[in-house]
């Protein structure tokens, strides 16, 4: 079924926007507040539907012409279309819809949204993938059956996988999203395995040689690169990254991984060294993070400092507090807010990150600051709590899907006079609050915007324990 020149009003969540035709709630994708479009459905029930954009009728007077010629096909930004501060109105009102919708506790004004100064190459991490299904677009494959050019000669695609397609990726001429050299790094890569024909990784059977590769980048100056191969051929790994030190003398630490599994998770594998210390140096503020290749760090690093900052403004800190710092990853909140705290306590269920907290609190000379490897839910008893003291302070940052109910259950019994509580997902978070509302009341909220161009935003909110006397 297609809605004929429907007027989009309103943004809705997840890079959709919605309208309303004849009372009825309609989300749709490709489109934005101000766009009249013809929507094919996709779902339809009694008093909500769902679709996409098959035909623009007008567009929006908020509208700008995307910067990147892969817009709308690659899936990694999605709002391009719309000049920075809108964006940042909508993910403003993306925390305050769901906080209210979802949350349905007493809160306070939100604070306006901290945008980034930096909207292009702020990203200090990309991941490409390598792979035989190149996406066609529809114009370009009409093109090449009228000249008779076969369509699946194409010796692959290096770039990003295309939105809602696991098997097809969108070659990339340039992503504006990291600082060069990544995409001179790219095209060579991917030209040496054309030259030499050795071939892209096919998503589908499970074969190819050329398979990922990632690139992190530092404010430091320094640049790591790790390249993922289906299997070894140590003549040609050898040359293809011998040629990469070659003509990219920035690269400080230069890895490979052999990866002969279906999946591409590197959590089980183990990069090797070919060049360089195996790592790479950031600093937020005075403090030192090393990096290595599975490490966890915030994609953003200037923004990071502006989130960090507001985390331990909101922990009111004064030197006396004992913090916990749950869902820790390589300690990087709890190390930028040791100096004001009189011990940090870090817990997380992923070993190799704690070995990197370990690393990182030593690095800077920290030495009242524990890390743990674990589930909160099982480390937290009376026990150890005995030995390391109540948290004053308790600070979580989950991933998307938010905090366990076990684990919110564990905070409500703790009962820490404050809670920090940094999120990725103001859905996951707004309904978290709702259970630590029995005992807590949200005094302030912070949302930052981490991934400009993007749906992504974080917030940060304190709680304090209701009738709480220090």
């Amino acid at each position: 079924m297609i809605l004929e020149k429907v007027l989009v009003q309103d943004y809705a969540a997840e890079g959709k926007s919605l309208a309303r035709v004849d009372g009825k709630v309609v989300f749709i994708e490709g489109a934005v507040p101000g766009d009249v479009v013809d929507v094919q459905l996709s779902k339809n029930k009694a008093d909500w539907a769902e679709g996409h954009t098959v035909k623009m009728h007008s567009l929006s007077p908020d509208r700008v012409t995307p910067f990147c010629t892969h817009f709308g096909v690659c899936g990694g930004c999605q709002w391009q279309m719309l000049p920075y501060e809108k964006q940042l109105f909508y993910k403003h009102k993306q925390v305050s819809d769901n906080l209210n919708r979802i949350g349905k506790v007493v809160l306070p004004e939100i604070s306006p949204i901290i945008g980034a100064e930096q909207t292009r190459h702020y990203r200090n991490k990309l991941e490409y993938t390598f792979a035989t299904g190149k996406y066609i677009p529809t114009e370009e494959f009409r093109r090449m059956k009228a000249e008779g050019v076969s369509t699946h000669d194409q010796p692959g695609a290096a770039g990003f996988h295309v939105r809602g397609f696991f098997d097809k990726v969108v070659e990339i001429d340039t992503c504006h999203l990291q600082e060069e050299p990544t995409n001179l790094i790219r095209k060579v890569v991917a030209q040496y395995a054309i030259d030499n024909q050795l071939p892209f990784y096919n998503i589908r059977s499970h074969e190819g040689w050329l398979r990922n590769m990632f690139v992190r980048n530092t404010t430091t100056g320094e640049l790591m690169i790790n390249l993922v191969l289906g299997y070894e051929d140590e003549m040609h790994r050898k040359q293809l990254l011998d040629q990469l030190l070659k003509q990219f003398p920035q690269i400080t630490t230069l890895l490979y991984t052999i990866n002969t599994k279906k999946n591409d998770s590197l959590y089980d594998l183990d990069p090797q060294v070919y060049f360089g210390k195996g790592y790479i140096m950031e600093k937020l503020e005075d403090y030192s993070y090393m990096i290595s290749p599975k490490s966890f760090f915030q994609t953003n690093t200037r923004q990071a400092e502006k989130l960090y900052r507001i985390t331990r403004d909101y922990a009111e800190l004064d030197g006396s507090q004992i913090v916990y710092d749950l869902y820790c990853g390589t300690g990087s909140i709890g190390i930028f807010v040791s100096k004001l705290a009189k011990k940090v306590v870090g817990v997380e269920v992923i070993e190799d990150a704690i070995t990197d907290a370990k690393k990182n609190a030593a690095l800077n000379n920290i030495s009242h600051a524990s890390f743990f490897a674990g589930d909160v839910i099982e480390i937290c008893d009376d026990a150890f709590f005995e030995t390391h003291g109540r948290p004053d302070v308790i600070i979580t940052d989950p991933p998307r899907a938010g905090m366990h109910e076990k684990l919110v259950k564990k905070l409500l019994d703790i009962a820490a006079p404050t809670v920090v509580y940094v999120s990725c997902n103001p859905a996951t978070q707004a309904r978290d609050l709702a259970l630590l509302d029995e005992k807590y009341k949200v005094e302030k909220i912070q949302p930052v915007d981490m991934f400009p161009h993007t749906l992504h935003i974080e917030n940060v909110v304190q709680l304090k324990l209701k009738n709480h006397t220090p």
